[in-house]
């Protein structure tokens, strides 16, 4: 049987690959044979992360400490990749924060943060390792944004990281729209509630957990690795027909 999801030889660049979302799906392209660029802030937790990625899945992996919203530092990324790899073929736009506050108690500054993060750190990895692609006439980008950027919401009041979000969104039909004719195709996964570091403090309480019990119509959190058959499929070669799309990845929260 021919496994659509074979990404052997193929380079993937994760940002936000220290803890989280952005480890699983860089083991869930690992698995699938393709070899990767670790980006994030912490040095120790990225070798960390390649040492046990190398070991379980036998393919190369480079960790390469990054804040995306220093253009320069994202530029010895790319050139980091290239001299390592020489190609890249997969950009995981994962890393992100997440300001949660009533909207007329944030500040001028948390607002800024976010979109810095959120939506500007997002562009500044797509121009970069997309011009790279755009060389090679084939790319495939993952923004991950949020099922936030596609819906409000009454229950985790975030204003800010809406707002970045929905950018993420159309930055992601935008992009699409431009590089599709290059060969390179853009799309978006918008998780739902999924355990990370960053939402277990308010997952875990249990008037949130009631709450998620009448909002997500399969009545639960996302489980570990319930995102890595989606991003497999976008970032597979066999994807190519699918373009500017942003996929809901919720158990059904932005159906309702």
């Amino acid at each position: 049987m021919k496994n659509l999801f074979d990404l052997t030889g193929q380079v993937a660049v994760v940002t936000g690959a220290s803890t989280g979302l952005g480890v699983q799906m860089a083991k869930a392209l690992a698995s699938q044979g393709a070899n990767l660029v670790l980006m994030a802030r912490r040095q120790n937790l990225l070798d960390e992360n390649k040492a046990e990625i190398e070991k379980e899945f036998g393919v190369k992996v480079l960790a390469y400490a990054c804040d995306i919203t220093d253009t320069e530092r994202v530029k010895g990324a790319v050139a980091a990749t290239m001299a390592e790899f020489g190609r890249v073929d997969i950009l995981i736009n994962n890393a992100g924060t997440g300001a949660v506050a009533p909207a007329a108690e944030i500040t001028d500054e948390q607002f800024n943060n976010e979109l810095q993060i959120d939506l500007f750190g997002s562009f500044v990895c797509a121009r970069e390792f997309g011009k790279e692609m755009l060389k090679a006439h084939y790319g495939r980008i993952i923004n991950i944004a949020s099922m936030y950027g596609l819906v409000g919401n009454m229950a985790a009041t975030c204003a800010p990281y809406h707002a970045a979000k929905g950018g993420v969104v159309n930055l992601t039909r935008a992009l699409a729209a431009e590089w599709g004719k290059e060969g390179i195709t853009v799309n978006s996964i918008c998780p739902g509630y999924f355990w990370t570091p960053l939402t277990q403090s308010t997952l875990e309480t249990d008037w949130f957990k009631d709450y998620a019990k009448g909002a997500i119509p399969v009545g639960r959190y996302g489980n570990e690795g319930e995102l890595d058959t989606c991003t497999l499929f976008l970032a597979s070669p066999a994807s190519a027909y699918v373009n500017g799309q942003n996929i809901a990845v919720d158990g059904g929260y932005t159906c309702i």
